[in-house]
């Protein structure tokens, strides 16, 4: 059996966990070497019961070349980049981590990548690349769609996204990018909507919701998200993109009423804060492409993923203590402040 070594950035935050996984789970043909700096969304405890004979975990920065260099050996597959800041109220507050990370890191995993004569670059993108789509419309983002973003986030990840194509096209490099939508699932941190409002209804606490609440994602079950990944990874044409969703497009407001309805909660725990500014009014996937070339959908609707992820935060409340413990506690006060006071 041929052993694959595979580079995966980000691998201890909630997307990165839940692929490695996904990989580990499915195989042994993978040696993974998980590089993750560990800022305030990448937890340890994401790591937690993964298989040491084929995952090694190495603490370092993606902007930080040696130490990329010094990681990542000579005969490695594939690079997976899910390494990233990732919430588009930190970069409202401050856009320098986001270019530091998502564009200088980018490009040094790129460098690295030539240097050590990897075989598949895959970038882990977002539909935020593409702006904001007509709210009463009949349309969706394809893989044609042009670029638009609209926070500094957006803006870091469609620069990502340019610095993968350049390397594709000027040097050769087997790239591929995927994009997606608003994931849930286990392990994801509770910065986010849906973990945010998970953790503050199993306290009976207020759960604050940006403006009218009428804001549409396309949502998708982290494990289906990981699936496709894994297929672009094997099977994806270099140079393409691929845009990975459900189909499963709702608004903010159902979704957490969806989750109080399941949980036994009331809606009046709902409290409507200040919108923050530029909020993009509706994202809706077009993922005809990568459900023809590479033949995926996905497994869990929205009512099984949903029940999935509240049982998991059911059963695993040290994990959430520890997550919303600490510099969450203060990030969630300067963001929501007493309109949505979580203790």
């Amino acid at each position: 059996m041929t052993i694959r070594k595979i580079f995966v950035t980000g691998g201890a935050g909630f997307i990165g966990s839940a692929f490695l996984r996904l990989l580990l789970k499915e195989g042994s043909d993978y040696q993974i070497t998980n590089f993750d700096a560990l800022t305030y969304a990448g937890n340890p405890d994401n790591l937690e019961g993964l298989d040491s004979q084929h995952h090694q975990f190495v603490q370092g920065n993606i902007a930080d070349a040696r130490a990329v260099l010094a990681s990542l050996a000579e005969d490695t597959h594939a690079i997976i980049n899910f390494a990233a800041e990732s919430h588009v109220d930190r970069s409202i507050t401050s856009a320098t981590e986001f270019l530091h990370t998502n564009v200088l890191g980018t490009q040094v995993l790129i460098d690295a990548a030539r240097a050590r004569g990897v075989k598949r670059f895959l970038q882990v993108s977002t539909d935020e690349v593409m702006g904001s789509l007509p709210e009463n419309e009949d349309a969706f983002f394809t893989e044609a769609s042009p670029f638009a973003p609209n926070s500094p986030y957006a803006a870091s990840k469609a620069a990502a996204e340019h610095m993968v194509r350049a390397a594709h096209h000027t040097f050769g490099l087997d790239t591929v990018v995927t994009r997606c939508g608003n994931n849930y699932g286990p392990r994801q941190f509770p910065e986010k909507l849906l973990p945010l409002a998970l953790s503050n209804a199993l306290r009976d606490q207020p759960i604050p919701i940006y403006g009218d609440g009428q804001n549409v994602r396309d949502w998708i079950y982290v494990e289906d998200h990981c699936r496709a990944i894994q297929l672009a990874l094997e099977n994806g044409r270099p140079g393409a993109v691929y845009n990975i969703g459900a189909r499963n497009e709702r608004r903010n407001l159902d979704v957490i009423e969806s989750l109080l309805k399941t949980l036994g909660k009331p809606s009046s725990l709902i409290q409507f804060v200040k919108d923050r500014p530029g909020h993009d009014r509706r994202y809706a996937i077009d993922p005809t492409l990568i459900e023809a070339e590479l033949g995926w959908r996905p497994r869990e609707t929205w009512e099984t993923g949903l029940l999935k992820t509240i049982q998991w935060y059911q059963e695993n409340g040290r994990w959430l203590e520890r997550a919303r413990s600490g510099a969450y506690q203060e990030y969630y006060q300067q963001q929501y402040g007493s309109e949505g006071r979580s203790n």
